[in-house]
């Protein structure tokens, strides 16, 4: 078995909040070594933030001669960087891509913003919620005769942000390795939040009609693609689409054949009212129970702590105790270099001395 496949990269991560940390930290459980770099008088990460897993840390102030002079030689020193500031934020520092990939032409220079780097809103504050707005993906998710709801802030930040940065990364690294030079990742959340609606978009194009919210077969509307409670007060989710798997959910809720609800858009209310009656009549575990060996697509709604209790969970190692700590194991799953978790948030900070003597010149 090999090393991680980042293992020997070298990322400097300017610390801040959201999609940036979760990039490192993504990248870091694949082996790259990271130095996270918080403002002079920061506290560090707490001891069980896994979203701050697996780096080092060092404290500057960025505007003062002698840290820049400091970030700089770091830079010339490694092989990545991530920030997350507002567009012209770095530039103002002296930390800039122009001024550092000219020390360092084989960088990766890792961006992520809300907006982007251009256009009218660039330098407008905002959030996941903004983003995805914009974008056209929280137009879809809800009811529809209640407002949009926000999935958490997983589309924007983490999905469209550090998912598309990391793999931005992943690529440039790549180029680099194969003798290309480096560059600049410009990832915005708009931007991946926009790919990834790629599905709904593209059935536009093609003429299909998806519904808007509220109508549409993948947002709740559908009976056989919703959550329902039941007698318990607890959740399922049922997600029976292919006629096939709708029929073994039918026969798992006893319900004779002639009374099948049309799998139709018409249909979809009467047959919501039919099933919300029949899972309120049973636990959600006692549903688990009849459903557990049928292809009917019915699973509990977990919540976040029982999430690592689940036989699934557990089979597969899907969490991990790590550092004393439980917590989500790294993903994705590398057959033969494997994906680690280097270690808990950083409790201390690096000196300059040894963040230097770590990193010697190449």
């Amino acid at each position: 078995m090999q090393s991680a496949p980042l293992s020997g990269i070298r990322l400097v991560e300017f610390a801040g909040i959201g999609p940036a940390p979760y990039c490192a930290t993504l990248l870091s459980d694949l082996g790259a070594d990271v130095l996270r770099i918080d403002r002079l008088g920061t506290k560090g990460p707490a001891a069980r933030d896994v979203h701050c897993r697996g780096r080092r840390r060092m404290c500057l102030d960025l505007k003062r001669d002698e840290d820049q002079r400091l970030a700089v030689d770091l830079l010339s020193r490694a092989d990545a960087s991530i920030e997350g500031f507002r567009p012209g934020v770095m530039e103002r520092l002296g930390l800039g891509p122009e001024r550092v990939l000219t020390l360092n032409p084989r960088l990766v220079y890792g961006r992520v913003t809300g907006w982007g780097r251009d256009g009218p809103l660039a330098l407008r504050a905002g959030h996941d919620i903004n983003y995805i707005g914009l974008s056209g993906a929280l137009a879809g998710i809800g009811p529809a005769e209640g407002p949009p709801l926000p999935p958490l802030n997983l589309v924007g930040d983490f999905a469209g942000g550090s998912l598309f940065l990391a793999l931005g990364m992943a690529a440039a690294l790549l180029h680099v390795q194969r003798g290309g030079d480096g560059q600049v990742v410009d990832a915005a959340m708009v931007d991946g939040a926009a790919s990834l609606m790629s599905f709904f978009t593209g059935a536009l194009e093609q003429g299909w009609d998806v519904g808007r919210r509220g109508q549409n077969l993948l947002d709740g509307s559908a009976h056989y693609y919703r959550c329902y409670q039941c007698s318990d007060g607890q959740w399922l989710a049922v997600g029976a689409i292919e006629p096939q798997f709708y029929s073994e959910l039918m026969k798992g809720l006893g319900i004779a054949e002639s009374a099948w609800p049309s799998q139709r858009r018409e249909s979809w209310a009467q047959g919501t009212a039919l099933l919300q009656d029949i899972f309120r009549r049973r636990s959600r575990d006692e549903w688990c129970a009849r459903f557990e060996s049928t292809d009917a697509c019915v699973t509990p709604v977990l919540e976040y702590d029982e999430a690592p209790e689940h036989p699934q969970a557990r089979a597969r190692e899907v969490f991990v105790e790590a550092s004393g700590v439980r917590q989500a194991a790294p993903a994705p799953r590398l057959s033969e270099t494997p994906a680690r978790i280097q270690g808990p948030p950083p409790a201390e900070e690096d000196s300059p001395a040894a963040a230097l003597a770590r990193w010697p010149k190449r």
